[in-house]
């Protein structure tokens, strides 16, 4: 956010804050999300990627439209494992995975 945007809300009795501090996420928690999300991200468009419709995903993988949907989504109800699994049978490699797992979601916003 502009600081200017942020210091007229402030002015006005706003509380300017993140998402973490709003939620009180501890670092782990916080880091865990994260990772979730760059995966659900991914997931979505290496899926895109080769044209591939959630049905057909969710074939691949021996679940369902819906499941693909919540992957996609960053649901809490989807395991880790899962979100892995899928990229796998994206053909992402190893390499790739340990990328997506390793960079940063969202350049930092100070």
């Amino acid at each position: 956010m502009r600081k200017e945007r942020k210091e007229r809300l402030e002015a006005k009795g706003w509380k300017v804050g993140t998402a973490r501090e709003f939620l009180g996420l501890s670092d782990e928690e916080a880091a865990y999300i994260e990772l979730k999300l760059r995966l659900a991200e991914s997931l979505r468009k290496r899926r895109r990627h080769r044209r591939l419709t959630q049905a057909d995903l969710a074939m691949l993988v021996g679940s369902s439209q819906s499941r693909v949907a919540k992957m996609e989504a960053g649901d809490p109800s989807v395991s880790l494992d899962l979100l892995i699994r899928s990229l796998l049978a994206l053909g992402t490699s190893s390499r790739e995975l340990s990328r997506i797992i390793s960079s940063p979601r969202f350049a930092s916003a100070t």
